[in-house]
């Protein structure tokens, strides 16, 4: 079935690799054969000799059609080994497909399983596949945890080729935001491969198993942030080179040559991007010996997400368009209706159509044509000329009624606080994980309309469920100018931050310290007034707190209009 590629259920992998990950536990079987039948040989095999020193027993008779706690349905088993089991299932509760993880409540793994379930649980990370529940019950333990039949493996994606530039930029992004987020808990995934890394339907990427597929399998490390960072530097070089970064072949890639260690993915694969390529050895440290014209290390997810920061952004392919086809004359347009058709290998003659305006009506157009433009020409000579005279007349007067006092009251001022135009917006959140928001909507916050809005997305707090520290829009002037004031309308009581751009910025930033923050405030209509003169083209507005939208109960900014004055 397809869809077992795709689910969020940890399918072993028959590859054997040999990465840090594999070899943080060495004394546990971390691959499968390439049937179930020899899977659960195996299996047995490594439970009757006692492969962890531990004595584990024999994983619970189970079969499609059991139901766990008369709701969680089995329907299909994905996976048997080393004394668990995991289970394509269906909650018949919510009606909708579930994984299931499912081990002996004896097993010397079943305490840290439940404990590593329940603390991925309260991370509550959307980039990561949820743990749904964790449950001790009937000798049994069960981790129940969504499935995503909209998603694909990177290691189905690689099968057809390297992944193209943008999307491996997106993938190592992402997975690496996702896991210095987790880190920041006290969570780490120990088993961060292509089978752990998913691609959904809507282009954003996924990661299941964390902290609980290695816990099923025993799997610790005394250096984990330098075990996932590692990890995340092999996903990248698969995705740009096809190939796994050692020796070893795993998940369908060829290894590398043997005896020649370590080389960049540009010298693997013609192509590949400078920037991604010098990134993948940094996050593959290959303890600390890394090629001379490399920089530092990244042994940190944080240190990574750092790096790829201060990288170029890459943006999308523009879409490409089809060429439409040749327009089709059909036999029953004017003329052709009726003729025979031409025999093959005849050249017909092209008739060429008559120069235009030849005809006897065409010439009496031209004329009558010209003749008005003569009268038009003739009348508005007549009004310019009576209106110079006119002027001519009334000089004096109006010499002598120009003239007013200085201290006349109705005199006119010099306009102040001048409408200042935007030429561009531009949604801005480079801490998320795709890093854009919403941006078929950003316009709406200066197309005058208040009715319309540009709005964030769901968080489960105001502070964006501690993910990040804001969003925002990027308003670009179109030229370095004097800010005096920034009006911003929100749907709802939101704070927010005025940034501005260097003034000499011949670019636009993409971080947000590369702005400097002139003026903050709150409420849902806040005009952000620097106390300093600024110049500047590109301005920041970054939302820093979030208010509860009434509609749907959930934390989320909305920017319904946004004005600058001179």
């Amino acid at each position: 079935m397809a869809e077992r590629s795709t689910a969020a259920v940890d399918v072993a992998d028959n590859s054997g690799e040999q990465s840090l990950t594999a070899q943080a536990d060495q004394s546990t079987a971390d691959g499968v054969a390439n049937n179930r039948e020899r899977d659960t040989d195996k299996d047995e095999a490594q439970e009757s000799t006692g492969a962890d020193g531990s004595g584990k027993t024999s994983p619970p008779e189970l079969h499609s059609g059991h139901k766990l706690a008369r709701r969680y349905r089995l329907e299909e088993c994905v996976t048997r080994l080393d004394g668990f089991s995991s289970w394509r299932a269906v909650d018949e509760k919510l009606r909708r497909a579930v994984g299931v993880h499912i081990l002996p409540a004896d097993h010397s793994r079943a305490r840290s399983v439940l404990a590593a379930a329940r603390s991925s649980a309260l991370l509550g990370d959307p980039r990561f596949v949820q743990v749904l529940d964790a449950v001790e019950e009937n000798d049994v333990v069960y981790v129940v945890h969504e499935w995503l039949p909209d998603a694909t493996e990177l290691t189905t994606l690689l099968a057809a080729g390297p992944l193209e530039v943008y999307d491996a930029y997106q993938m190592v992004s992402q997975t690496a935001a996702a896991m210095a987020a987790a880190h920041r808990e006290g969570l780490a995934h120990l088993r961060l491969n292509p089978n752990a890394v998913l691609r959904t339907s809507t282009g954003q990427w996924r990661i299941r198993g964390l902290a609980v597929n290695a816990a099923l399998r025993g799997i610790s490390s005394d250096t984990p942030q330098r075990t996932d960072t590692e990890s995340i530097g092999a996903l990248l070089y698969a995705a740009l080179t096809q190939r796994w970064p050692y020796e070893s072949d795993a998940y369908g890639l060829s290894g590398l040559p043997k005896d020649i260690g370590l080389i960049p993915p540009d010298q693997v694969r013609a192509g590949v991007h400078r920037g991604l390529s010098e990134l993948a050895m940094r996050a593959l440290a290959n303890d600390g010996a890394t090629a001379s014209r490399h920089e530092s290390p990244c042994t940190t997810p944080e240190e990574l997400v750092k790096a790829i920061g201060e990288m170029p952004r890459i943006r999308p392919p523009e879409p490409a368009f089809a060429t439409p086809p040749d327009y089709q004359r059909t036999t029953y347009q004017q003329g052709t209706y009726g003729r025979p058709a031409p025999r093959p290998g005849v050249t017909q003659p092209t008739q060429v159509p008559p120069p235009p305006l030849q005809s006897r009506t065409g010439k009496a157009l031209k004329w009558a044509v010209s003749a008005l433009l003569i009268a038009a020409l003739g009348l508005g000579s007549w009004q310019l000329a009576d209106a110079l005279l006119d002027q001519g007349g009334t000089s004096d007067d109006t010499n002598q009624t120009q003239t007013t006092d200085g201290d006349d009251k109705n005199a006119k001022k010099p306009a102040s606080g001048k409408p200042v135009a935007i030429s561009g917006v531009q949604d801005f959140d480079p801490l998320g994980s795709d890093g854009s928001e919403n941006p078929e909507d950003v316009a709406k916050v200066y197309d005058g309309d208040p009715g319309t809005y540009w709005q964030t997305s769901y968080y489960e707090s105001a502070d964006f469920g501690r993910l990040k520290q804001g969003v925002g829009v990027i308003l670009d002037l179109g030229k370095s100018q004097q800010v005096g004031k920034v009006t911003v309308s929100f749907v709802g009581n939101t704070s927010v931050e005025l940034r501005a751009a260097p003034g000499d910025a011949g670019v636009q930033p993409t971080t947000p310290d590369a702005y400097t923050k002139v003026a903050e405030g709150s409420g849902s209509t806040v005009t952000l007034e620097p106390k300093k003169a600024v110049t500047s083209r590109y301005l920041l507005v970054w939302l820093t707190e979030l208010p509860v939208q009434a509609d749907d109960g959930k934390w989320r900014g909305r920017v319904a209009d946004i004005k600058v004055t001179s």
